[in-house]
């Protein structure tokens, strides 16, 4: 497996915020911390951590000097300097010092705004911009180490997959089977289960449904979307699974989405828009009469979690890139009747697009 590289991480991070105009920036506890130096404090607590990048210094940590020792042997051989503050000081007076007196940083958008407020009163002539805002790209682009890690992921969420129709269907719970997904994906190596929607029958019409005490029965619909984090890398994957033997209506409507799916996976490739991706699933869906039940956005980004950009929706002009991963899951949802949902996370590569995700996308029959 490819090894992580934190100072390219850091130097294409500084490249980016000099481009955004940006002084430095302020990373806190939260996935941009683990993206940029691979430390994810066990417990985020009021004490101040600060991962600070400016481009005239080396990067340097600022944390609780109780947790100096897990700050270290987390950031191992990476290009940091690790600094510790005492109980009893000012960490924003540390933290103040560590940084220039004017302009503009970029700041996690998880930093809490009791750490925000205590730097603006040390450093009155700074400003601060989200991450979001000045850098919505930071962790769009994977390397190969965490396109390895997502492959891992999407390989254990489709063991998961292979297992769970072999289970039985009829006469359980909505949540029993979601429960059987949870356990299955912990069992193939997954360390956080972030979601196991089951919605059969009309609840499959509601793509982001609460697995629930509806009993699934003979001739359901059944959306199975589930996910997590396996060694800090997410996964995410949807199939839709019949109990019985689909009627022709709902096997044409499988294969109008199997289709989009297979469309816009095809649509990938370096240069092309993320909204050209949302378009190609979209026109085939449309075309064959049930666009307006394609409700959602075609894709998003994953990485360290499970959702962040890129967004794969009309309006999204960012063109893409090699290294890219994302998710491909149109859907039809008929309101009151069923919805069906195919899901894959791609990469984009020079030459196109892999899938991370390579179930069958036909439709399953489950007993």
């Amino acid at each position: 497996m490819t090894l992580v590289d934190y100072s390219v991480r850091m130097e294409r991070a500084l490249r980016a915020a000099a481009e955004a105009g940006l002084a430095g920036l302020i990373v806190m506890p939260g996935p941009d911390l683990a993206h940029l130096c691979g430390y994810a404090p066990t417990a985020v607590t009021e004490r101040l951590t600060a991962l600070l990048l400016t481009p005239d210094r080396k990067a340097r940590l600022l944390v609780p000097v109780l947790e100096r020792p897990e700050a270290e042997a987390a950031v191992g051989s990476a290009p940091v300097e690790v600094t510790g503050w005492m109980d009893g000081n000012d960490p924003y007076e540390d933290l103040a010092e560590l940084l220039p007196a004017q302009g503009r940083f970029g700041i996690s958008d998880s930093a809490w705004a009791a750490h925000l407020l205590g730097l603006q009163r040390k450093l009155p002539g700074t400003a601060y911009s989200a991450f979001s805002e000045v850098l919505p790209m930071l962790r769009a682009v994977k390397d190969g180490y965490e396109v390895d890690r997502l492959a891992a992921a999407g390989a254990a969420a489709d063991a998961t997959f292979e297992r769970i129709v072999e289970m039985r269907f009829s006469g359980r719970r909505e949540r029993e089977v979601a429960d059987d997904l949870a356990a299955l994906l912990l069992e193939h190596g997954h360390s956080q289960v972030d979601f196991t929607i089951v919605g059969s029958g009309p609840n499959g019409a509601n793509p982001h449904h609460d697995s629930g005490d509806r009993i699934i029965e003979d001739g359901d619909m059944v959306v199975l979307d589930f996910g997590g984090l396996k060694d800090g890398y997410g996964s995410d994957t949807t199939r839709t699974v019949h109990v019985g033997e689909p009627t022709p209506e709902e096997r044409k409507i499988h294969e109008v989405v199997r289709e989009a799916q297979q469309a816009a996976f095809e649509a990938v490739r370096p240069g092309a828009a993320c909204q050209d991706i949302d378009r190609v699933a979209r026109k085939v869906i449309g075309e064959a009469g049930y666009g307006e039940y394609f409700i959602h956005r075609t894709g998003h980004g994953i990485g360290v979690t499970t959702h962040e950009p890129p967004y794969m929706v009309e309006g999204e002009h960012l063109p893409l890139v090699p290294g890219m991963c994302f998710s491909i899951e149109p859907g039809i949802y008929l309101p009151g009747r069923f919805g069906v949902r195919i899901e894959d996370i791609v990469v984009c590569t020079e030459t196109g697009a892999r899938r991370l995700n390579n179930t069958a996308r036909e439709l399953r029959i489950v007993s």
